[in-house]
């Protein structure tokens, strides 16, 4: 018995180590994006993610261009200690360290104008400076990058510094409160998100309700002609209708409106949630509802103390579903909405610049995104496979 239970354990070990490999390929990423969304800036332009746990090595620009003169700890030349916080503290910008180039000791240039180092690499190193004197103590993880995506800002440091020293934008108070109303944060094109996605998951499931109960348990001429009509709408690419439904909502006043992109993502939601839902409704048992019809209740009072709240799980599937659909939405968001009310997914785009700055706001931007979905799916996770199940069934 021992053997047989032996060789099955043995059996498993590929099975569980490719399952193993495909866990860490899908969660690795993720956890760097975490941990570096919680680093500061300089420190997560400068080395690696995993160096938030091991300690942040040297930097490898100070080490090519100052170690050989200065020695690894700065103090090679007693007169000027480059890791003393009194000499550190009278530079305190790249380019004041870059006009002692030009000074001559011991009859030399300092540094000839073909060896010196680039701009990124300068700041590098008075990085380095900074942070082995002391005069720039960096904070192994803070909450400023999560501070500046809120609040849209982009400045030459972060928001608490900026806005201690005065340099912050002319759009932002410092007031915390009223800068996460800026347009140009996450805080704002969180709560359109929120005005976006829950109307438009509660329409489609309200009016599938009623379309599912009406199709499995009304009879009216053409009701199976109908329904597959709508099941064959599911394959209809909502893509090809943007351009007319923009001319139409432009004549009605809807462009630019949250009504406008309620019904789009209602229409468009439909199809598929009266298909769900009349597959789970009409396999409810038939002797219920033709027990309560015996007792003398109406549809309406079989549809409300009935099919409701025997159809929860399939509900609450669908809900699931059309929140997660309607929140990462860009196209319909940017074609209807455009820039006048970013919501999230529009919002993460215009926080990194052109040439790459910035990045760092992104992986901020990217969990404050995936936030309330992730809370929704753990949440209601159960009902998943429900969901997956009652679209399948053979009604």
């Amino acid at each position: 018995m021992s053997s047989e239970r032996l060789k099955n354990l043995i059996g498993r070990i590929p099975t569980h180590t490719v399952i193993i490999m495909m866990a860490l390929i899908w969660l690795l990423p993720s956890l760097g994006l975490l941990v570096t969304s919680f680093r500061p800036v300089q420190s997560a332009n400068t080395s690696g993610w995993w160096t938030a746990f091991t300690g942040t090595p040297p930097r490898v620009e100070y080490t090519q261009y100052c170690a050989e003169c200065h020695g690894g700890n700065g103090d090679a030349i007693t007169s000027i200690n480059l890791f003393d916080p009194d000499v550190v503290s009278s530079f305190r910008r790249s380019v004041q360290l870059a006009a002692t180039f030009n000074n001559e000791y011991n009859g030399s240039i300092h540094i000839p104008e073909e060896d010196r180092p680039s701009s990124q690499e300068l700041a590098n190193i008075l990085g380095e400076m900074r942070t082995r004197s002391g005069v720039e103590a960096l904070p192994r993880f803070t909450m400023t990058n999560y501070v500046d995506a809120l609040v849209g800002y982009r400045g030459t440091q972060d928001y608490f510094s900026d806005c201690e020293a005065g340099t912050q934008s002319v759009d932002l108070t410092c007031d915390l409160l009223t800068d996460l109303s800026n347009p140009r944060g996450m805080g704002r094109a969180f709560l359109n998100t929120v005005y976006v996605a829950i109307p438009a998951t509660l329409l489609p499931i309200l009016f599938a309700a009623f379309a599912a109960y009406a199709f499995s348990w009304l009879h009216f001429p053409g009701r199976m002609w109908l329904f597959a009509l709508l099941v064959g709408l599911q394959i209809v690419p909502l893509q090809m209708t943007l351009v007319p439904l923009s001319r139409l909502y432009f004549q009605l006043g809807l462009s630019g409106t949250f009504l406008g992109v309620w019904l789009f993502h209602t229409g468009f939601g439909l199809p598929y949630a009266i298909f769900l839902m009349r597959n789970f409704i009409g396999a409810l048992p038939r002797d219920l509802f033709e027990s309560v019809y015996l007792d003398g209740a109406s549809h309406w009072t079989a549809f409300t103390r009935l099919a409701l709240p025997l159809s929860l799980p399939a509900i609450a599937s669908l809900g699931i579903f059309q929140f997660l659909w309607v929140w990462n939405d860009l196209l319909v968001a940017l074609v209807f909405l455009t820039g006048r009310k970013p919501v999230l997914t529009y919002q993460i785009n215009n926080l990194v610049q052109s040439l790459g700055g910035g990045w760092h706001l992104l992986t901020a931007s990217a969990f404050l995104s995936m936030a309330l979905p992730i809370a929704v799916f753990f949440a209601f996770q159960r009902y998943f496979v429900r969901g997956l199940l009652a679209g399948a069934v053979k009604g």
